[in-house]
Formats: structure tokens, C-alpha cells, sequence
């Protein structure tokens, strides 16, 4: 995709501070914005600010989808309707289009797209996708489907007819209960040719199914674009454009904020491999976790978990590679528990020494899990409460308008931004720490969450207990000079970070399961 005429070099960021989003712009803008960068590969500036984008409505995607139409039939001189059918089996790649084309035949180019070829037998096939019709007044056709006479059969150019009534059925049923759109064949058996848009509207001649089809269309043009992406935001109908498909943040004219690459909330500093795995762990492991270390225990040979379900502690291991006898409290050996010489109340350190030392390292992995998992929540419920926070401050600031102007107490509300802006990050920077090896630079990154969260507190506290209309030129000064310094520290460990993906310092441990 050719973005050189579609982006300017307009910054509307804030050069000096990586770490923030790009600067507001008005909601009905066609300027484009620039956002921040995941420094995930090293040999990237992590302060570079050059990642330019675009926030579309949906008449802007669909005027997008008749230029890249329009570009490529200046090029092969093909109908809007055939170019449609090979850009979407291409996923709009026009350069990939470009090179299949002229790499190979026409003939194996359109079979390959599952198009009838325009070229081939021009005067008898409708080179313009439109709908065909078969009609006799002296004899009556049967209907390829329901075996009816019918004076007047519709098809596409592959020459299979079938009455209207039956087409409309088929391709409602197609697109609104199987959600299928450009991906629609001809309804006779070992046909593959693809319903093209014109025919579809001709032969549908439904408003609802039009409607559902035009939707699902545009759908899967912004879907299969590497380049562009829905706002996850609920209710929002717009996508961004990039110019690159890099883990940038984009701020949507909605006002949500999300990674480009994997469509989460931006989860800087952690990297969006690392969130998926986290996210995984959390569904799978946060449920059970503190059940099973209550109520489990490990195989003493292959670290199994096994739940006691019975009154016996002679345990057998369900492990079918492993089916070791062990005792339940002790967790040695079964085999001597039958000997007068042998007594399990005594303790015996050398033979319950490698069962203690399995059912250990697995306990320290669920409480090393623990620990990042309950501050990464505890971030994660402060920053929803705080959000409540902020229309709690907005009274405030209503209430102030007898004594101060709007603008005077703009700072309130700046600080309320700063508050979860700096929650957000410490939330991710749990994800980050926990895939991180030990080594000099994460005790450096730590230190850097400790002086934020620390700040991050402070300033948490003065917003709910502090402010009132009474004191408000007292704590005036107080707030933003916490604002300025959560802002200071969030800078500090999120340009650490950074500059460890460019110099290459983190080491990640692979196996989620650490």
C-alpha cells in the first residue's frame, strides 16, 4: 500500500517525550498523528517518534478500497467487480497482485482466484460480472436448486443458473447466519467461482442482507490489511491506518488508546508477546492457583499434581508413565510403610529430602507467579476505581468555578490523567519484571517501579483526601508538583526499558510456566 500521498510529516506528539501519546486533535480531523514505539527490536531508536497514522471512518475505508481498486485498474484494465474478487484473494496486497499476474498466466491467475477469466470468450461471457440471465418464452427451465420451472434464471459468468427466489434464500443464508461475504460460490456442486459485488446486490435484493454484506466486506478489507486495524473500543466504528505493522501506540478520535500490533490496550513497557503469554497464564492459572497449594500436593517421582480424594494416604500416581506408590503425608516411598522396622511419624530428612525439594521448586514458581499476579491486579482494580475518581473530580472542579476559572482548575484534571497514565504502566511493568531474568538491570528497573509507585501513591491520596473547594490555592502547588514528578519517574523507567531493547540488556525466560 502507497501511503507517501496519504501521510504527512505533520507531528502532533510531543517530541521531547516519547513516553506519552500523540497531542489531541479535533474529533473531526483527517490529519494524520504520530504515536510512540514497543522497542521489541534493539536496532530500533527507542525515542524514535516516526511512526505516522491515520483514524478512518467507515466511508473513509470504503473510498480506500475504490482507490486501491482504481489503482490496479489502470494497471490490467479489468472491471472494478473482477478487481475486487483478486485484491481480496490477495488480502489487497497490490504489489503481491502485481507480481502473481505478470508471473503467470491468465488463465492460471484467475483459476487461482476462483474468477471466471474476462479474457476468454469475450463475446460469450458477460465480462462485466453482471448478473446473467437465461429466459425463454416458449419453454420453461428447471432451477439448478429447487427443480422448478422457471421462465427466468440468474447466474454468474460460469453459465450455472438458478431461479431468484432460490439465490435470495442462498445468499442470506450465507452472509447473516454464516457470516460469509467475499468468500461466496456459485451454489452448483464443483463450482469455486466467487459471487462478485454487483451480482450480489442484484441477486440478494434484501436491504437487511445488502446491508450485512457491505458490513462484512469492510470487515475483512481492514481485517486482512497488515496495515490497518478496528479500534477495540465498544461501539466504535473507526480504523486506523499506519504506515508500518509495528507495536506502536495509536490514541483513536473515540479516545481509546491501543497497541497497533496486537489490538490490547497500550501495554508499554511489557512487549505484546509477553502480554499474550501473561494473559494466557492469568486465565489458566489465577483461579486455581491458590486452591491447588491448599489442596494439592506432587508426585515425589514425575511432579504431577495429585488431589487427595480419600481418607487413605497410600497414593498411587495416575501418571501412566509413572504410576509411583508414595505416601500422602510423608511423601516417601510406600513400599517399607508395611514394615514393623519402618515408622512414618518419625522424620526422616534424607529420604523425604528430593520429594521436599521438587514440592518446593513448584510452590516458589505458583508464589513467584503470586506475587506478580496479585500487584498486577491490584493496579489493575486501583486504576478502574480511579477512573470513578475522575468524574469525582470534575464536581470538584464545577464547584470552584464561584472562586476560580475553568482554566485555573484544569490542573485537577490533568493530574487525574497523570494518576492513571502512571497505574497503567505500573500495571504492564509486573507483566514485564515477571518474563525477566535476574540480572543488574532489572534491580535497576525495580528500583525504578519502586520511586514511581511510591510517587504514583502519593499523588493517588492527595486527589481522594486532600482537595477541597476551601483549600484548593493551598494544594495547588502540592498537586502538580506530584504530577510533575510521577511524570519525571514514569519517564525514567519507561527510557530505561527502552534503552535496554536497544542495547540489548533484558534476558526473558521462555518457558511461561516459570
Amino acid at each position: 500500500m502507497n501511503s507517501d500521498s496519504e501521510f504527512s510529516d505533520e507531528d502532533h506528539g510531543d517530541s521531547h517525550h516519547s513516553h506519552m501519546s500523540c497531542g489531541n486533535f479535533d474529533s473531526d480531523s483527517e490529519d494524520t498523528c504520530t504515536g510512540i514505539v514497543l522497542a521489541e527490536n534493539p536496532n530500533r531508536s527507542a525515542d524514535a517518534d516516526d511512526f505516522v497514522y491515520k483514524v478512518l471512518s467507515v466511508d473513509q475505508i470504503v473510498q480506500h478500497q475504490r482507490n486501491i481498486i482504481d489503482e490496479v485498474n489502470n494497471v490490467l484494465n479489468l472491471s472494478p467487480q473482477v478487481t475486487r474478487i483478486i485484491l481480496n484473494h490477495f488480502k489487497w496486497d497490490k504489489e503481491r497482485l502485481f507480481e502473481n499476474y505478470f508471473d503467470s498466466s491468465p488463465q492460471d491467475f484467475f483459476q487461482r482466484a476462483h474468477v471466471v477469466n474476462p479474457f476468454e470468450r469475450k463475446s460469450e461471457l458477460d465480462v462485466e460480472s453482471k448478473v446473467s440471465t437465461s429466459s425463454s418464452n416458449s419453454l420453461q427451465k428447471l432451477c439448478g436448486i429447487c427443480f422448478c420451472p422457471c421462465e427466468e434464471l440468474k447466474g454468474l459468468g460460469c453459465g450455472h443458473s438458478f431461479c431468484a427466489a432460490c439465490w435470495k434464500q442462498y445468499l442470506a443464508n450465507k452472509t447473516c447466519s454464516e457470516g460469509l461475504a467475499n468468500t461466496i460460490k456459485c451454489p452448483a456442486a464443483n463450482c469455486d467461482i466467487l459471487v462478485d459485488y454487483v451480482s450480489f446486490l442484484k441477486l440478494a435484493d434484501d436491504p437487511e442482507v445488502v446491508e450485512r454484506y457491505q458490513q462484512l466486506i469492510t470487515n475483512t478489507f481492514v481485517e486482512c490489511n497488515m496495515l490497518m486495524r478496528w479500534c477495540p473500543a465498544p461501539n466504535c466504528t473507526h480504523a486506523v491506518k499506519a504506515v508500518c505493522a509495528e507495536p506502536r501506540a495509536v490514541h483513536c478520535k473515540c479516545g481509546h488508546q491501543f497497541c497497533f500490533a496486537c489490538g490490547e490496550n497500550w501495554h508499554e513497557p511489557a512487549s505484546c508477546s509477553s502480554l499474550k503469554k501473561w494473559l494466557k497464564k492469568c486465565l489458566e492459572d489465577s483461579e486455581t492457583s491458590n486452591w491447588i497449594a491448599q489442596n494439592t500436593k506432587e508426585c515425589p517421582k514425575c511432579n504431577v499434581t495429585i488431589e487427595k480424594d480419600g481418607g487413605c494416604n497410600h497414593m498411587v500416581c495416575k501418571n501412566p508413565s509413572c504410576r509411583y506408590d508414595f505416601c500422602w503425608v510423608c511423601l516417601g516411598s510406600w513400599e517399607p510403610h508395611g514394615s514393623s522396622w519402618y515408622s512414618c511419624n518419625r522424620f526422616d530428612e534424607e529420604e523425604a529430602k528430593q520429594a521436599r525439594l521438587a514440592q518446593q521448586k513448584y510452590r516458589s514458581s505458583m508464589a513467584r507467579y503470586l506475587h506478580y499476579y496479585n500487584r498486577y491486579m491490584n493496579h489493575m482494580q486501583s486504576m478502574q476505581m480511579e477512573n470513578k475518581l475522575n468524574a469525582s473530580v470534575q464536581a470538584k472542579m464545577e464547584d470552584m468555578q464561584e472562586e476560580m476559572s475553568w482554566i485555573e482548575v484544569q490542573f485537577l484534571r490533568d493530574a487525574v490523567n497523570v494518576l492513571c497514565q502512571c497505574r497503567t504502566t505500573l500495571m504492564y511493568s509486573y507483566v514485564f519484571a515477571f518474563y525477566l531474568m535476574n540480572n543488574n538491570q532489572k534491580i535497576i528497573f525495580e528500583d525504578n517501579q519502586k520511586d514511581m509507585e511510591m510517587a504514583t501513591e502519593k499523588i493517588s491520596e492527595c486527589l481522594e483526601r486532600e482537595i477541597t473547594v476551601k483549600n484548593l490555592y493551598e494544594v495547588k502547588q502540592k498537586v502538580l508538583d506530584l504530577s510533575h514528578y510521577c511524570q519525571k519517574r514514569r519517564h525514567v523507567l519507561l527510557c530505561h526499558v527502552r534503552e535496554g531493547y536497544e542495547k540489548d540488556w533484558w534476558d526473558f525466560i521462555e518457558d511461561s510456566a516459570t
